[in-house]
């Protein structure tokens, strides 16, 4: 005869002794010190961490003060923990000879570690443009796939009524084609994006440029140094134009920038133009001094306003 007792599930012993606000405060995050050692980088985090001025007060303020912001941290299969953001505060602690740092470890998903990390660095002062590329791209191919996921939140669910690219440009504060002009870049080979960080190549050339074979981006790297020189706008639209249509060589990238520059590449503003902006005192070189000024001005706050 089968018992008609019903099956009693017991608590845990923890839980018939544990009060709510015990078990509330178990689920909240705690930050803990964890050894240096056992901290690992970022799978192919884009955004260099450099022994600067910069990093050198960053080391003396952990030595003093210690690390102030918990990095954050998920566990690795391989053992210890993958940093998601605090490469620069990891690098610092060990600069200032501490043994540990503080760390919020979280359970993060590839796609969702990648955003956090890119977005805490894309608030720094200051990027290169190589950093701000394949930061772009790492978060928009993190984002398309979380939207090929069916367990995202309604909040989730209200952002994806937005393109991925639009959601990615919107959150950094940039306009989509910026965006994407950003993430072409990262079609440049190694030697010529280097040059786009060192202010060689300004963006709009290296956007054209980024069209261009990989061979023929190499070749284009020995024309330059034989010519000492690198292409400008015009010249780069045409390199892009004749690769397209399978024309272009070494032959005639040496063509190309053998030519002096054309005047299409300069603005010229004459003293007249000029006049009726400024009181009839000023002199030419006065005037050419004031819109030196006011440019170096304008162009401090875009590079600010770009940053944000």
């Amino acid at each position: 005869m089968k018992s008609s007792a019903k099956k009693v599930e017991l608590a845990p012993y923890d839980d018939l002794f544990s009060t709510e606000e015990s078990r509330q405060d178990a689920k909240l995050e705690k930050i803990r010190e964890i050894p240096l050692s056992e901290l690992h980088p970022f799978k192919n985090h884009p955004f260099k961490v450099k022994d600067d001025e910069a990093m050198m007060e960053t080391a003396d303020s952990v030595r003093q003060y210690g690390v102030l912001v918990p990095a954050i941290a998920r566990p690795d299969p391989d053992g210890g923990y993958e940093l998601v953001s605090g490469h620069r505060r990891h690098r610092a602690s060990e600069l200032a000879e501490k043994e540990t740092m503080p760390v919020i470890v979280r359970n993060l998903d590839d796609d969702a570690a990648t955003i956090i990390m890119v977005d805490s660095n894309l608030q720094r002062e200051s990027l290169l443009p190589s950093e701000r590329a394949f930061a772009y791209r790492m978060k928009l191919e993190a984002v398309k796939h979380q939207g090929e996921r069916s367990d995202l939140t309604s909040r989730q669910v209200g952002e994806k009524s937005q393109t991925s690219i639009q959601l990615v440009a919107n959150q950094a504060g940039e306009s989509q084609r910026q965006v994407q002009r950003y993430i072409r870049l990262t079609e440049l080979i190694p030697e010529l994006l280097d040059m786009v960080d060192e202010k060689k190549i300004a963006l709009n050339p290296a956007y054209e440029l980024s069209f261009l074979k990989p061979e023929e981006q190499k070749q284009l790297i020995d024309v330059m140094e034989d010519e000492q020189a690198t292409p400008s706008l015009s010249q780069a639209q045409r390199m892009k134009k004749l690769s397209q249509e399978g024309k272009l060589n070494e032959d005639v990238m040496l063509g190309i920038m053998s030519e002096e520059k054309k005047d299409v590449d300069r603005v010229v503003l004459t003293s007249e133009t000029l006049q009726k902006y400024f009181p009839k005192s000023y002199t030419p070189l006065r005037m050419q001094q004031t819109i030196i000024k006011l440019l170096e001005a304008w162009q401090k706050k875009r590079q600010r306003d770009q940053e944000r």
